[in-house]
């Protein structure tokens, strides 16, 4: 171009597919209720997967409490922790909730069976596990001091361990009612 043309017209040549646009279609689905419930359910996994995920840290935590609470002159392990259930319950709340998170990253069939089979089982676990307190409750209330002659130091152990087996009873109840929700909401949606 040279600069004595300042106003003459200039021809753009472009390929085939921008000089002929493709039409395009509208479509419209029709209201569904279980779209809905569908949405919400994969809109929340990651909110009752975190759920899940703390319920299982908190009950391994006390677990762990537990280890470093029972020294001499205490020399009865309570019963709760001989059936291990705060490590073994924990292990099986951080797994579903850990396949309820991978679930809302990737839902194929597979991750949704397998987060229903976790989910069973945590429920389960969690069912099993508010049984095993109650008789926690029932066989160690009054024994957790052993025949420790030291009055003072027994009342605030026995604090202790009934505030630990309450607060496991709390997380355990939470985990089921966060398992059931998932199941049931999922067997809706099919």
């Amino acid at each position: 171009m040279d600069s004595n043309n300042k106003n003459s017209p200039m021809f753009l040549i472009f390929p085939p597919e921008v000089i002929s646009p493709e039409q395009t279609t509208l479509t419209a689905f029709a209201y569904n209720a279980q779209n809905r419930v569908q949405k919400v359910l994969i809109r929340k996994l990651k909110v009752l997967g975190t759920t899940q995920i703390l319920c299982g840290i908190m009950n391994f935590s006390f677990g762990v409490v537990f280890l470093f609470t029972l020294v001499n002159p205490y020399p009865r392990f309570p019963f709760i922790f001989i059936s291990g259930y705060p490590f073994w319950g924990s292990a099986l709340f951080i797994n579903s909730g850990a396949f309820l998170i991978a679930l809302k990253r990737k839902t194929t069939d597979y991750m949704i069976k397998m987060s229903q089979v976790m989910n069973l089982l945590s429920a389960l676990g969690a069912t099993a596990g508010i049984v095993l307190l109650i008789f926690g409750f029932l066989l160690d209330g009054e024994f957790i001091c052993g025949y420790s002659p030291d009055s003072s130091q027994c009342g605030a152990i026995t604090t202790l361990f009934i505030g630990i087996l309450a607060m496991l009873m709390i997380f355990s109840i939470t985990e089921l009612f966060v398992s059931l929700f998932y199941s049931t909401l999922w067997y809706t949606r099919e």
